[in-house]
C-alpha cells in the first residue's frame, strides 16, 4: 500500500490543479444542490420489532388519531384570572386551529371525552392537536401553527400567555456559530506553533473543511429519501473537522521534515504520502471499522448515524491523500523550513535541557519510575471512573432543550400546571373486539391504571369507533427521562399480563415515552456486545501492527480507562451538575442513550490513531537495534510533539462544540474532549511509555504461531522506505535475482539470477524446492535474504509478484500437457513449472520444449523444477542455462 500511495502522491502533486478542481467542483455541486433540495431531519428515536413500536403501528391502523403526530398549546391566564372566563376565546382558538391545513382534529380543553385538561388550580389549559403528517412537519407547517397560537394569545386578555409545544415542536434543528469556529482557531494556533509555517498551518484547515463539506452535502441529499436524526450532521462536523486536520497534520509534518532536511519538493510529497499517507490510512480505517459497528446495536437511527460519520471520515483521509500533495505542489518551496541546526548527538534524551527538552523530560520521568507512574494514572482513571456506576440514560425530550425555546417554554409551562408527566404520557392499547361491554371494559382497566403507584391521571380512556380497541392515555407522576416512569412502564406491563389471564384482553404499552424507554434499554443491552468487538477489535489490529502480545494488551486497558474517565466526567457534569456553568448546562440532566456507545466507538478508533503515531516509532528505533528503554525514549522525543499537537488540536474542536452545542452533541462533544486529553496525555503520552519501560525487551514478544496467523500492515512505510533505497538494485536488468533468500523450516539460503531467455533449474527434494519456487513467486513468506522479481522486491511486494507470475505444478493438474499449453507468458514476466520430472509421454516431452524454446527466443524468463538435476537434463538439456540445488534445511548439501 506504501508504494500504491507514493504514486498517488507524486500524481497528485502533478496534476495538482486537476485534482483541486475535481474536488471543489464536487464541493460545490453536491452543497448546491443539497441547499436547493434542503435539509429534512427527524427527531424520531424507534426500534422497529420492539413491543412499544409494534404497538404503535398497530395502533395507527385501527386508531389512526392516536397513533398520529401531535402538537399540544397550553393557556395560561393571567394573575387573578381563573381560565374558565377565558374559555370563549379558546374555543375560538380551537375552532382556528382545526381549520388548519395540517391539523387534522383540535381537542378542546373542556371536551367531554376527556379529562385533565384544565389545571386543578383553574390557571391553565391545554389543546391537545393530531397533525395529518407522517413525518417530521415542515417549517410552513409549524409556522401555521405558531401563527394561530400568535393570534389566540392576541384575543386574550394582557399577560396571558399561549406557548405551543409537544411531539412536532421537539425538533432541535443543528446550526453552528461563532463559538464552533474559535475551535478552528485554536487549531490553527496548534498547527501554527508545531509547524512553524503561516502557510501550512492553513492547509488542514483547508482540506479538513472541503472534506465535511462533501460529506454534508451527500447527507444532506440522502435526507430527501431517508430518515436522518437531527444529531447526525453536527456530529459528522465535528468528528469530520477533528480527524480531517489531524490527517493532514500527520502528512505535512513528515513532509516539513524531509524538507528540512533537504529532500526535493515533489519527493517529498509523494513520501510524505506513502509513510504517513500509511499510517493515515490505517487511521482511518480504525475509526471507520468503529463506526459501522454501530450497527451491533441493532437499531436503524444509530447504524444511520453511524454509517455517515464512517462517510466522514472516509472523505477526510481520502482528501489528506489527494489534495493536500495538491496544495503541497502549488506551494512549492515556500512551505520548506529552515534547516536543522547542527547539534551534538544525544545519548540520553531524557535529561532536562537537551535535545528533546520537554518531552525527553517527560518520558525521562516516565521511565524512570515506572511503577510510580503507572499506579498514579490507574488510580486517578479509575478514581474518575467511579461515578459512570451511576450514569442515567435517556433520549432527549423538549425539557433539555435550550430555554427560550418555544418547546422548552411549552415543556416548563406544562410541567409547571399540570406536572411534569404530562409531557411524557403513555399510552395503553387494549384488544376489547370480543368484549360484550366495551365500555364496562375501559372503565375497569381505567380503574386498574388509576390504582397503580406513580400515575397521577388517565385524562383519556376510549375506544375507537369500530370497537375493536381501546385507547388509554396515562399521565405519571414523573416525566419521561425520570427513572420513576420506566417502572411504572413495568407495572403497566405486569397488569397487562393479569388482564389476559384474567380478563382475556391483550393489551400493549406504547406511545412516545414508551417507545423511548425500549429504544433506551435496547442500547444500554447492546453496550457489552460492542465493548466486546471493539475490544476484541483493538486486539487484534495492534497484534498484528507491532508483532507484540503485550503492546495490544496495554493498549486495549489504557481505552479501557479513557473511556471510563470519559464516562465518569460526563456522569459529574451533566446527570450531577457538578461544574455545569462551564458547559453553560442550566441543570443537570439524563446522558442521550446513544452516547456511551457512540463514544465507545469513536474513542477506540482516535485512541488507536495515537497508539499508533506514538509506538510505531518506538517499535521503529528498537528494529533498528536501540535498547529497549533508548528505543521507547527516542521514539517519544520523535513522535511526542506530533501526537500532542493532535490531542490538542482534537480537544479544541471537540470542547468548542459544547458551549453553544444542541443538547446531544454539547454532551458527546464533552464526553470526547475529555476522552481525547485523557487517552493522549496520559494514557498514550504517560502510562504507555511506563508500561514498555517495565516490559523491556519483553514489550515486542511474539510467539511465532501467532506470528504466521497474523497479517502485516505497513503502517509506517517501511516497505515503501526499503524500495526506495534498493531501487537500483540489483541493476543488471534480470527478472528474478535472489541473494541469500530462505524460507525457515523449508529451504537454506540461495541465490539464483534469470534474464529474460533464460531458462533455470531448481533440483532438489519437493519441500525444498517447490518452497523456493513457491516463496520467488509470492506465494511463500520469505524468512531472510531479499529478491527482485519482475520488478517488485520480495518479500516486502510478495501480492505483486504472485499477481505478474506464473506457477503451475505438473504434478497435481489433471492434464500436464493442457497445463503447459494453457501458459500464456508475457513478456518481463517469470513462469515457474514445477514438478518436471513428471514428465513422461511424448505429447508432454513435446508441450514442454514448446514452453522452452518460447522463453529462450522470447521476453520472459522460465523456471522448471524436479526432483534433481538429471531429470531437468533429460527433459530438456540445451535449454537449461544453469541448474540450482535447492538444500532442505538440516543438510549439509
Amino acid at each position: 500500500m506504501s508504494a500504491q500511495l507514493y504514486a498517488l502522491g507524486r500524481w497528485c502533486f502533478r496534476n495538482r490543479l486537476k485534482v483541486i478542481g475535481v474536488w471543489i467542483a464536487l464541493l460545490v455541486v453536491l452543497g448546491g444542490t443539497a441547499v436547493a433540495l434542503g435539509p429534512k431531519f427527524s427527531s424520531t428515536f424507534e426500534i422497529p420489532g420492539s413491543s412499544s413500536q409494534e404497538a404503535l403501528e398497530k395502533l395507527s391502523m385501527t386508531f389512526p388519531q392516536g397513533a398520529a403526530m401531535t402538537a399540544t398549546a397550553i393557556v395560561v391566564a393571567p394573575e387573578g384570572t381563573d381560565i374558565a372566563d377565558l374559555r370563549t376565546e379558546i374555543e375560538q382558538g380551537v375552532s382556528d386551529l382545526a381549520g388548519l391545513e395540517v391539523v387534522d382534529n383540535a381537542t378542546s380543553p373542556w371536551d367531554e371525552f376527556v379529562s385533565g385538561q384544565v389545571s386543578e388550580d383553574g390557571t391553565a389549559a391545554i389543546i391537545q392537536l393530531q397533525l395529518n403528517v407522517t413525518e417530521t412537519p415542515t417549517d410552513a407547517e409549524l409556522a401555521s401553527i405558531t401563527d394561530a397560537g400568535e393570534k389566540l394569545q392576541s384575543q386574550m386578555p394582557a399577560g396571558t400567555e399561549v406557548a405551543m409545544g409537544g411531539e412536532a415542536f421537539n425538533i432541535d434543528v443543528p446550526a453552528l456559530s461563532i463559538i464552533e469556529a474559535i475551535g478552528l482557531v485554536v487549531a490553527f494556533i496548534v498547527l501554527f506553533v508545531l509547524l512553524g509555517s503561516l502557510v501550512a498551518a492553513g492547509l488542514p484547515l483547508i482540506t479538513a473543511v472541503v472534506g465535511v463539506g462533501v460529506a454534508m452535502g451527500i447527507m444532506l441529499i440522502f435526507s430527501q429519501v431517508a430518515d436522518l436524526n437531527s444529531v447526525t450532521p453536527l456530529l459528522a462536523v465535528m468528528l469530520g473537522l477533528a480527524v480531517g486536520i489531524d490527517y493532514a497534520l500527520f502528512i505535512l509534518s513528515r513532509h516539513r521534515d524531509q524538507l528540512r532536511d533537504g529532500m526535493e519538493v515533489e519527493e517529498s510529497a509523494a513520501r510524505a504520502v506513502g509513510t504517513a499517507g500509511s499510517a493515515v490510512v490505517f487511521a482511518g480505517v480504525t475509526v471507520f471499522i468503529a463506526l459501522l459497528g454501530l450497527g451491533v446495536a441493532g437499531i436503524p437511527f444509530l447504524t444511520v448515524m453511524g454509517v455517515f460519520a464512517a462517510l466522514t471520515i472516509v472523505f477526510a483521509v481520502l482528501i489528506a491523500l489527494t489534495m493536500l500533495p495538491a496544495f503541497i505542489g502549488l506551494v512549492g518551496e515556500r512551505m520548506r523550513p529552515k534547516p536543522r541546526r547542527s547539534t551534538k548527538s544525544q545519548e540520553e534524551p531524557e535529561a532536562p535541557g537537551k535535545r528533546g527538552g520537554l518531552f525527553a523530560w517527560w518520558v525521562g520521568v516516565t521511565t524512570k519510575h515506572p511503577v510510580v507512574t503507572i499506579v498514579a494514572v490507574v488510580l486517578s482513571l479509575g478514581a474518575l471512573t467511579i461515578p459512570a456506576a451511576g450514569m442515567q440514560l435517556s433520549l432527549p425530550n423538549a425539557g433539555q432543550n435550550e430555554p427560550g425555546t418555544p418547546s422548552r417554554v411549552a415543556y416548563d409551562l406544562i410541567a409547571e400546571h399540570f406536572g411534569p408527566g404530562y409531557n411524557g404520557p403513555l399510552v395503553v392499547t387494549a384488544d376489547i373486539i370480543a368484549s360484550e361491554d366495551p365500555l364496562g371494559l375501559v372503565e375497569e382497566l381505567k380503574a386498574d391504571i388509576l390504582a397503580l403507584d406513580g400515575v397521577a391521571g388517565v385524562p383519556l380512556a376510549t375506544p375507537n369507533p369500530n370497537v375493536d380497541t381501546a385507547l388509554i392515555q396515562v399521565i405519571p407522576t414523573t416525566a419521561s427521562d425520570d427513572a420513576a416512569t420506566a417502572l411504572v412502564v413495568e407495572d403497566l406491563k405486569r397488569l397487562g399480563e393479569q388482564w389476559e389471564d384474567e380478563l382475556g384482553v391483550s393489551t400493549a404499552v406504547t406511545g412516545y415515552t414508551a417507545v423511548q424507554l425500549d429504544v433506551t434499554a435496547k442500547l444500554s443491552a447492546a453496550l457489552v456486545p460492542f465493548a466486546i468487538l471493539v475490544v476484541g477489535l483493538s486486539m487484534v489490529l495492534l497484534a498484528a501492527v507491532f508483532r507484540s502480545v503485550w503492546v495490544p494488551v496495554k493498549a486495549t486497558v489504557g481505552y479501557i480507562l479513557s473511556v471510563g474517565a470519559a464516562f465518569g466526567a460526563s456522569t459529574l457534569v451533566f446527570n450531577e451538575g457538578w461544574l455545569k456553568e462551564l458547559v453553560n448546562l442550566e441543570r443537570g440532566m439524563p446522558l442521550i442513550s446513544f452516547l456511551p456507545i457512540l463514544v465507545m466507538g469513536i474513542l477506540f478508533g482516535l485512541a488507536m490513531d495515537y497508539e499508533v503515531f506514538l509506538v510505531s516509532r518506538m517499535r521503529e528505533e528498537y528494529v533498528h537495534g536501540k535498547s529497549a528503554i533508548e528505543s521507547i525514549r527516542a521514539g517519544f522525543v520523535a513522535s511526542g510533539p506530533v501526537v500532542m499537537a493532535a490531542a490538542l488540536i482534537m480537544f479544541g474542536v471537540f470542547a468548542f462544540f459544547v458551549p453553544e452545542g444542541m443538547g446531544p452533541i454539547k454532551q458527546i462533544a464533552f464526553a470526547l474532549a475529555v476522552g481525547v486529553m485523557a487517552d493522549a496525555f496520559l494514557v498514550r503520552m504517560t502510562l504507555v511509555p511506563a508500561v514498555l519501560a517495565l516490559l523491556g525487551d519483553r514489550a515486542w514478544w511474539l510467539p511465532k504461531w501467532l506470528d504466521k496467523l497474523l497479517p502485516s500492515f505497513d503502517v509506517e512505510g517501511e516497505v515503501l522506505t526499503k524500495k526506495l533505497e534498493l531501487a537500483n538494485w540489483p541493476g543488471d536488468g534480470s527478472l528474478l535475482h535472489a541473494d541469500q533468500i530462505s524460507v525457515e523450516g523449508v529451504v537454506d539460503p540461495i541465490s539464483l539470477k534469470a534474464v529474460p531467455g533464460n531458462v533455470i533449474g531448481i533440483a532438489g527434494p519437493l519441500g525444498a524446492r517447490t518452497g523456493l519456487a513457491l516463496a520467488l513467486s509470492g506465494r511463500l513468506a520469505v524468512t531472510s535474504g531479499r529478491a527482485r522479481v519482475v520488478g517488485e522486491l520480495v518479500p516486502e511486494s510478495a501480492s505483486l509478484v504472485r499477481r505478474r507470475t506464473t506457477y503451475v505444478d505438473l504434478a497435481v493438474v489433471p492434464s500436464p500437457v493442457a497445463a503447459l499449453e494453457g501458459i500464456e507468458p508475457r513478456a518481463g514476466t517469470v513462469v515457474f513449472v514445477d514438478s518436471v520430472d513428471v514428465v513422461a509421454s511424448e505429447a508432454e516431452k513435446q508441450a514442454l520444449g514448446r514452453l522452452v524454446e518460447a522463453a529462450r527466443g522470447g521476453e520472459f524468463a522460465l523456471v522448471v523444477c524436479a526432483g534433481n538435476a538429471a531429470h531437468l537434463e533429460e527433459t530438456r538439456p540445451d535449454g537449461i542455462v544453469t541448474v540450482t540445488e535447492a538444500a532442505p534445511v538440516g543438510s549439509n548439501a
